[in-house]
């Protein structure tokens, strides 16, 4: 009587992995494209005030590289996490534009980030109607814009390789 060589342990736990991999990308995309915001006519060009008293828009902004737009908020768990990661890619020179929601008033928000080293651009969304016309529901949100359109955007979590790789392959088109 044959029998029938076993594969070893860890083939079966890799080809497992790799499944479970699988189905984790395929769920995050999925609730990247029910959770992506739907930015109004017009959302690009609008005029945006930033902590420092400048007004730009995302159009501008946007223009010949890619810009990565940050909704988070102050009182937001995961953001946390996240908002270093994006100061170190403000400080390396990437493109990028943060939304804090709800996060207290001008003079509450410049403190909060003076005590946290945070130096990025920043709009404050003070009473979250920036956050209601551009359907962003869930902080954090981080929206990729190349020259006025909207690339991708993806919702919770994302490392700072993530980020880049998203700003890369926005460059591309």
């Amino acid at each position: 009587m044959a029998t029938t060589p076993t594969r070893p342990r860890w083939q079966r736990w890799g080809k497992e992995a790799l499944w479970l991999l699988l189905m984790a990308l395929v769920i995050s995309t999925l609730l990247d494209l029910w959770r992506s915001p739907t930015l109004p006519e017009g959302a690009m060009s609008a005029p945006i005030t930033l902590q420092d008293g400048t007004t730009t828009d995302l159009a501008t902004l946007s223009r010949g590289k890619p810009l990565l737009v940050y909704y988070w908020a102050s009182w937001c768990g995961v953001c946390r996490f996240t908002t270093p990661t994006v100061e170190t890619l403000w400080q390396e020179g990437e493109n990028v534009l943060t939304v804090a929601l709800r996060s207290g008033s001008d003079a509450q928000l410049r403190e909060g980030m003076a005590k946290k080293g945070l130096t990025f651009p920043i709009h404050n969304d003070e009473s979250g109607a920036l956050a209601t016309r551009w359907q962003v529901g869930v902080t954090p949100t981080f929206l990729i814009v190349k020259d006025g359109e909207l690339v991708s955007s993806t919702t919770g979590w994302s490392s700072g390789l993530g980020l880049t790789l998203r700003l890369w392959w926005a460059s591309l088109h």
